[in-house]
């Protein structure tokens, strides 16, 4: 049986290693973006009638879920099973603010308030825009 040989003048075709490198770095752009802010951009439902919170109180965690449905739990990005363990350990007495943006799944809002209700935590708040006239 013989074997093959490549010839020494044989061209490289790089183009599906070049397609490889543009996808990882739109990706590593786009997740160093986000890490580098430490924060996503939340834009709020709005309401007719706002309440204020007069929330005093030293303890106070913040809850963001973006629109593309990434949660943030007090400035860490954390998965949904986090989330539970995080709200598991929880203070009653810790006052939730929920920032869901309009655009995420109203799902991630209903887990969110099922962990709570689960967990007979009631001391939260829903963040909302009030609409401008």
């Amino acid at each position: 049986m013989k074997k093959k040989m490549i010839p020494p003048n044989a061209p490289l075709n790089i183009v599906p290693f070049i397609d490889i490198m543009l996808v990882l770095l739109c990706i590593v752009l786009s997740v160093s973006t986000f890490i580098a802010q430490g924060h996503i951009k939340v834009s709020l439902p709005e309401v007719n009638n706002q309440e204020k919170n007069e929330n005093n109180d030293n303890e106070s965690l913040l809850l963001e879920i973006g629109e593309q449905n990434e949660i943030v739990l007090d400035g860490k990005t954390i998965t949904p099973d986090e989330l539970q363990n995080a709200l598991k350990t929880l203070s009653r007495s810790t006052h939730l603010e929920l920032r869901i943006d309009k655009g995420a799944d109203f799902g991630g809002f209903v887990k969110v308030i099922d962990i709570l209700k689960e967990l007979k935590h009631d001391k939260f708040s829903i963040a909302t825009r009030e609409i401008q006239r």
